[in-house]
């Protein structure tokens, strides 16, 4: 695994990572391709961690309702869910300033893997409420340690020029587990084994999953962790959240992350039975549409990933993820209900040019630690936040919005919120010498992949 060095003599020095220099044909090959080959192996964990956490996510609310829940107090689980997701998705930056990735990662996975037994083996057998708000609710502290743990370590890691590349492949790995594989790997088991065996092989996959990327990286103590931080427990994770108003901006961006996923995570809770039951599409029906949805994301994470080094990240996010998601997400309504079950390619269509539009978002994970380059953990931190925040944000606005106003009305709330964050991502500038010196590094890496086409014209 090529090892990732730092330029001390830069003038933001281990602010901006060099680049990796890779010796072998593979790791050349993946560099060609946008990942840093460091990033590889714990991709692919990611994926199947990811995988497992997302089987559930098609048809759990359904399932539930089906088992004699009402929908309201589903919303109400996967709020208070979201909740713990958030808090721990803070977290997952903090508190890699003070122990490193690495072990928030191992923490995130071990808290996974105990709450999620407790709700399979103990809250769903009993169809009691209160147990799954305990075991589902904690369990909501795992996957954002470990994930985003993971995205803290690519962010202090990777080279600016290279940035979004790489943050495209974190978000193509995790979408492609959560829900693209995860709904699969559902829609061919649960007619198998059943909705319950189900869960229980995907928590197989969490677990291998987990301990691939977690064998995988490398960590060194200065890539991540900062001085000290570990004397001074409570100050660093003050500091997490006072850079918001230190660096206003970085607030600003955490605002416009908790928006980007706030409307999928809502979906989840209202479309299944909006889908299943109001407009009678088969439950098979209902995972073909979320699979062309997440299909689409994955794709578009990356591509969009790549697409931000040479265009904007900025302006990636704005005007292909604010105003796109906001015309989408009405198109995401008005498709199925007006063609219904038995026309299925055009809601297809949409849900596919929801998925894009939602990847657009990508670039906001290469823009977030710049607005703060002195500190990247804690602009993580409240990046995470706000990919935290979305997961009962989400629900949230479906627990309040749908007794009043229904689906719809649950649909243009989200449509004018995504609007907002292309409003909020204006804001999003970088201080012109960060500016310059990503610039710089950009202008570097063209200049070294020209050589490399003029010295050998047969590789391009």
């Amino acid at each position: 695994m090529t090892e990732i060095k730092f330029n001390e003599s830069s003038l933001l020095e281990k602010k901006i990572p060099t680049d990796e220099q890779p010796e072998t044909k593979w790791g050349r090959l993946l560099l060609k391709l946008g990942m840093p080959p460091s990033l590889f192996w714990g991709g692919i964990g990611l994926l199947i961690f990811m995988s497992g956490d997302g089987a559930e996510s098609g048809y759990l609310a359904s399932y539930l309702v089906g088992k004699g829940q009402t929908e309201h107090n589903v919303a109400l689980l996967f709020t208070i869910y979201g909740v713990t997701a958030a808090i721990s998705a803070w977290l997952s930056g903090a508190l890699s300033d003070v122990w490193g990735a690495k072990k928030v990662m191992l923490s995130g996975l071990i808290i996974w893997v105990i709450f999620q037994i407790g709700f399979l083996a103990v809250a769903l057998p009993q169809n009691s409420f209160p147990l799954m708000i305990l075991f589902y609710g904690i369990r909501g502290f795992g996957y954002p340690l470990f994930a985003f743990g993971f995205l803290v370590w690519v962010v202090t890691a990777v080279n600016p020029a290279r940035l979004g590349s790489a943050v495209g492949w974190f978000w193509f790995c995790f979408a492609t587990g959560l829900p693209t594989l995860g709904a699969v790997f559902a829609r061919w088991m649960i007619p198998w084994i059943g909705s319950i065996y189900t869960l229980w092989a995907a928590f197989g996959l969490v677990i291998i999953g987990g301990i691939l990327a977690l064998k995988s990286i490398k960590e060194k103590d200065d890539t991540v962790r900062k001085p000290g931080a570990d004397q001074h427990i409570f100050l660093t994770l003050f500091s997490s959240l006072s850079i918001a108003w230190k660096r206003p901006k970085v607030g600003i961006g955490c605002i416009v992350r908790a928006i980007d996923t706030s409307a999928e995570f809502g979906f989840l809770v209202c479309l299944p039975i909006y889908f299943t039951h109001d407009l009678h599409f088969s439950l098979n029906q209902w995972l073909l549409v979320l699979q062309a949805l997440a299909l689409s994301n994955v794709i578009w994470n990356l591509l969009f990933g790549i697409l931000s080094d040479w265009l904007s990240w900025r302006g990636t996010v704005m005007v292909a993820g604010g105003i796109g998601s906001t015309i989408t997400t009405l198109l995401l309504y008005w498709s199925p209900t007006y063609f219904g079950p038995e026309t299925m390619w055009p809601t297809l269509v949409v849900a596919a040019l929801y998925g894009m539009t939602l990847a657009a978002y990508a670039p906001l994970s290469a823009l977030m630690p710049y607005l703060a380059p002195e500190d990247k953990p804690a602009a993580m931190s409240l990046l995470n936040l706000g990919a935290g925040a979305s997961v009962w944000i989400g629900p949230a606005i479906v627990y309040l919005v749908e007794p009043y106003f229904g689906v719809l009305g649950i649909m243009i709330t989200f449509a004018i919120i995504y609007f907002i964050s292309a409003i909020l991502t204006w804001f999003l500038t970088l201080d012109p010498e960060i500016q310059a010196e990503i610039d710089r590094a950009r202008a570097d890496k063209k200049r070294s992949q020209s050589a490399k086409i003029q010295s050998n014209p047969a590789s391009s």
